[in-house]
This record gives structure tokens, sequence and C-alpha cells, in this order.
């Protein structure tokens, strides 16, 4: 098991703020290559980001998850990161490397492993410098849900995933292989409500795809003072 590092801030603010600071880190004197997340906290640190800025032509960025909808429609990964980060900041286009969540899920997969395998070279995985996770409060990350069986594929790097009950029910997610390659994979988690799937994170509870991040190199548990509390792992 890789050493888990747990890293508590005062709040949501600190914690973006941190996040981006990973991110602008990355492309020291080399490209770097960094999966991203969605959701909210990503959010506020890819806005940070645009402010502090990196070496941009170094940075390439890849999408842990997508929902399968066009690229400029509500919901989209690629959207939110395109407002947040992208059309603020001078990244090169073939420095972006987007799911085509407009395609059905098993080409859009498809094609967006493909474009993985090209841009990483002749390696059996790809092996990002910095992966950057959500964790739900069933305990999903990336777009690996409990009890799906998309935590256990092993042969893919992306894979299409169908959840009928959430707003965008076909979405594409990097598989645990890919995750757990990684230099660094570093957890944001906001809120009490994330506390107890936190603390079976945290503590490698293999029943949630979240327990099941244990990278080759480090992975730290970036959370805010009440996500830790409700946890109990606050010291």
């Amino acid at each position: 098991m890789s050493e888990r590092r747990l890293v508590v801030v005062d709040d949501a603010e600190v914690l973006a703020e941190r996040a981006a600071r990973l991110i602008a880190a990355a492309p020291r004197e080399r490209n770097a290559r960094v999966c991203l997340s969605g959701g909210a906290t990503p959010r506020a640190a890819y806005e940070r980001l645009a402010g502090l800025g990196a070496a941009w032509d170094r940075l390439h960025l890849y999408f842990g998850d997508e929902r399968c909808v066009p690229p400029d429609a509500e919901g989209s990964n690629y959207r939110m990161v395109r407002e947040a980060l992208l059309d603020r900041v001078d990244i090169p286009d073939d420095n972006v490397h987007r799911v085509p969540g407009e395609l059905p899920a098993p080409d859009a997969a498809r094609a967006a492993e493909d474009d993985m395998r090209r841009s990483f070279g002749d390696v059996p995985l790809p092996r990002f410098d910095l992966v950057l996770l959500g964790m739900g409060e069933d305990g999903h990350t990336a777009s690996l849900f409990p009890g799906t069986g998309g935590g256990d594929v092993t042969d893919r790097l992306l894979i299409p995933v169908h959840r009928p009950e959430l707003p965008q029910p076909w979405r594409v997610s990097v598989t645990m292989p890919v995750v757990n390659a990684a230099w660094h994979a570093v957890f944001l988690v906001s809120g009490a409500a994330k506390g107890p799937v936190l603390r079976r994170a945290w503590e490698g509870d293999a029943r949630l795809p979240a327990g099941r991040v244990d990278p080759r190199g480090d992975l730290t548990f970036l959370v805010d003072r009440d996500a830790a509390r409700a946890a109990g792992l606050e010291g």
C-alpha cells in the first residue's frame, strides 16, 4: 500500500488554493501530465490556477471522467474546465486532451483511450504526474461507482459507464489501473457530508472505488476541516 498523507486545511477556499498550487508546480523542468477531476471543489481550484500562472506549454491536461454530452452542454466537465481555466490562459490546444462526450459512450471511451496511448507513447500504462480525484458520498471516484464492476476493469484505460438514475446517464471514466499508476494521486474532499466515506477511503475499504486508490507513487487526502472532523481524522 502506498504511503497515505492527510492534509487538513481550514475550509474549501484554502483547499482550492492548495490544489491549484499543486497543478501549477507540476511542470517544473519538463512536461507534466495532469488528470483532472470534475465537480465544484476542483472548479474553484482551476479558477485559482488561472490566476497563479503556470508553464502552460509544458502542462498537458486530461480528464478523469466525462459526461456523454456535447462539449458546450451543461454537465460537461470539459465545458467547466474551459470556463474556469482554459479560456483564461495561453495553453496550446494540443495540450488539452478532452473526452469526446458528443459520441456514444463506447466510442468516446475508445477515442479517448487511443489519444491517451498515442500521447504517452509505447508504455504498458500511462503514468500521470498528478491525478486529481473527487469522492462521492457513495464512495465513487472519477465515474467508478460501487457495485457496478467498473473498478474491476484492468484491460482498458477508459470505459463507458451507465448510471440511468443520473441526469447524464452515460459517462466515460478512467480505470483503476490508470489511477494507480500515477506518481501522485490527490483526493479533494470538502464538507461534513463526506466524512463517513472519507474515513472508509482513508482506511482503504476495498468495497469502495475510492478505497481502492493505491498509486505507485504518493497518495494525498487534501480535505477541509469539516470533512476531517466528520471523519474523525482531525488530530
